[in-house]
């Protein structure tokens, strides 16, 4: 501690929320409210007031919110951003001179004491206030200090200085001589809206068309925009758009073995026909796309558009640019692997080269280019296998630009590395939903991710499938297993998507037993898919879009809590949301049977009488049903529905309430 720092008497510790001591910053979407909370004290018995200070994007204005007592030291105040980009905030403390007065001689009064000197002191604090006030409240409190030094009744103005209109004046200025400062850099990213609530829809582009002699173009995607609509859904994910490569061209299934009609996958990206900025020819031009993006818009839907830095054979990088990328031992450049797969048709590309600070350039002029074209929304493949320094520097600079994209971080790897991510700036994330069916494994991991540190930094993205993911749990478990991971995704979450129409239609075919790869890959081949199949779960999947948005407590992930039941085949859980209805579900996770048992849901914690009924209502069933207490029944077959989504509908209690019950 500096000498010259002595006098400041007031600790501020344990701020929440902070990331890594104010290394990264706390997100937030736009509209949002920010409730900043610490410990703060000082020595001996003196009173200490405090205050949040924040300031909007480029502004050196400084708001403030003055904090309120919690309880052992703890305070707290709250602030909401309504502006995209970059808030700070900082916590400012101070012994507080006029209230321990104040305080002080109501104690003297009690006691019958003499305060005549006390209320001179405190015509002094009044005046010293005077002079930091505006012209206008300066004369009022002039006027205080007056009637506090006039001789006269002291009753009279001992209860002047007691009133609640003086301390009110007071408190606008105070004196911070020998206050604390607590700023350590902290900043707010504030997103948009969709960053926090979105619902997302993956399609590949060339699978729209109705023509099976024909591969689809953006013209079909537009012409689909109306179903994919009718779901529910906001976002619009994208397979890559760029020309695919010929040379290590994969066939169908991964094959290295291919026909002179196999498309090639998406992630192969580029050929004589352009790279990353470029369309494949196939699917239309750059005017097509456009009129997507804005027909998706029209439709209420943005258009997300995957980001692979990664480059086929054929790439014009490849050519221009040979220094981007490693070669092997005998001078041939080295193709991308995650033993055992090989991805012959791949180069990745090199971040370790002597031109790095050329290749980064490029590869954030390829986002800019996008965003140019109206993209906002990117999912970004595989960002753990690029170098943090790299997406700080790259989000950052497109951040600055364009404050209101949103990028999804790809990123199936250790925890640590996925949440680093999140903080260098990723808006959302994957997650390991996927893999986490139980019931202890799924209460376990969102307990994590919302109810820890994790919360502020790290915004989940629930996909129960995947182009390259469908997981054992779909595969055996058909249609009750897609509808309960859907219910899931969407409830557990405030953001989720699908891969359709794999999804919808119920498709669960694997490539051989023990594989996550789908028979006969999209990836690998154009499809035609029967829209209109019975199975489809499109006007299901539309119920729990529009549930979600009608029901708050959907659209974040705050407020989330864990409910006790007596069979561990059932999970239950809650959101709230302010002081309106709760949302309870209810899911059975296992697929091929009945389960049924006793939830947990104590009436008091919801704002309800705990000696009266109340209702539940099934959003997603329609039925209505009467709970009684803490304990009650529920009944799931899952060959006819696995969930249940029930609004718990709360009201005062009654007089009448208590007679029922007595």
């Amino acid at each position: 501690m500096a000498f010259e720092d002595g006098l400041r008497r007031v600790v501020i510790t344990h701020v929440t929320p902070e990331v890594d001591n104010g290394r990264f910053a706390v997100k937030r979407a736009i509209g949002e409210t920010v409730t900043v909370e610490a410990d703060l004290f000082l020595d001996g018995h003196d009173e200490l007031s405090c205050e949040v200070q924040y300031a909007s994007p480029g502004s050196s204005e400084w708001a403030a919110a003055p904090m309120q007592p919690l309880g052992n030291d703890r305070w707290s105040a709250a602030f909401s951003v309504g502006e995209l980009g970059r808030f700070r905030y900082r916590i400012e403390g101070w012994p507080d001179a006029f209230e321990t007065w104040r305080r002080d001689l109501q104690k003297r009064l009690e006691a019958g004491q003499d305060v005549l000197a006390e209320l001179t002191v405190g015509a002094q604090l009044v005046r010293a206030a005077a002079d930091r006030a505006t012209a206008r409240d300066r004369q009022r409190l002039l006027d205080r200090a007056g009637a506090l030094e006039k001789d006269g009744d002291d009753a009279l103005r001992a209860s002047i200085a007691l009133e609640d209109a003086l301390s009110e004046l007071m408190t606008k200025y105070p004196d911070k001589t020998h206050s604390t400062l607590y700023d350590r850099g902290q900043e707010i990213a504030v997103d948009p809206e969709r960053a926090l609530f979105s619902s997302w829809y993956e399609l590949f582009p060339r699978s729209t068309s109705t023509e099976t002699s024909r591969p689809g173009r953006f013209a079909d995607v537009i012409a689909r925009l109306p179903y994919v609509a009718s779901m529910g859904f906001d976002v619009l994910y994208l397979a890559p758009i760029h020309p695919i490569g010929t040379t290590e061209r994969k066939g169908k299934n991964n094959s290295v073995v291919r026909f002179e009609n196999d498309p090639g996958s998406p992630w192969a990206i580029g050929s004589e026909l352009g790279g990353h900025k470029d369309i494949n020819p196939d699917l239309g031009t750059l005017a097509d796309f456009r009129k997507l993006v804005a027909a998706a818009r029209d439709h209420g839907m943005e258009v997300a558009l995957d980001i692979a830095f990664q480059c086929s054979p054929d790439h014009p990088y490849v050519r221009e640019h040979p220094e981007w990328f490693a070669n092997r031992p005998d001078g041939s450049i080295r193709y991308a692997e995650n033993p055992p797969k090989k991805y012959q048709d791949i180069y990745p590309l090199n971040f370790e080269t002597e031109d790095w600070q050329a290749l980064w350039q490029e590869l954030r002029s390829v986002i800019e280019y996008w965003v140019e074209q109206g993209v906002r929304i990117f999912r970004v493949d595989n960002p753990h296998t690029k170098p943090f320094a790299f997406w700080e520097w790259l989000i950052e600079g497109v951040k600055s630009a364009y404050p209101d994209v949103i990028l999804l971080s790809e990123a199936f790897t250790r925890p640590n590395v996925m949440y680093y991510l999140a903080k260098l700036g990723f808006t959302q994330s994957y997650t390991y939903f996927t893999w986490r069916n139980g019931k202890a494994e799924l209460t376990e991991y969102f307990t994590e991710l919302t109810q820890s540190e994790v919360k502020e930094y790290f915004r989940p993205n629930l996909w129960p499938n995947t182009p390259d993911i469908l997981h054992e749990y779909l595969q055996q478990g058909g249609r009750p297993a897609f509808v309960a991971r859907l219910v899931l995704a969407a409830t557990l979450a405030a953001s989720y998507g699908i891969y359709g129409p794999a999804f919808e239609l119920g498709f669960n075919a694997p490539r051989e037993p023990g594989s996550e790869e789908y028979l006969d890959s999209e990836k690998y081949e154009v499809k035609h898919w029967d829209l209109e199949q019975p199975q489809t779960l499109r006007h299901l999947i539309a119920r729990v879009n529009q549930i979600r948005r009608e029901n708050p407590q959907l659209q974040t992930n705050r407020g989330l809590r864990f409910h006790q039941t007596d069979n561990e085949n059932l999970i239950a859980y809650s959101k709230s949301h302010g002081n309106g209805d709760a949302i309870l579900v209810v899911a059975n996770l296992d697929p091929h049977h009945l389960q049924s048992g006793w939830v947990e849901l104590p009436p008091a914690d919801f704002g309800l009488d705990p000696y009266a009924a109340f209702q539940v209502q099934d959003l997603l069933g329609d039925g209505r049903y009467t709970w009684n207490g803490a304990w009650n029944f529920v009944e799931l077959d899952p060959a006819i529905l696995p969930a249940h989504i029930f609004k718990v509908e709360s009201r005062p209690r009654t007089e009448r309430d208590f007679d029922q019950y007595c």
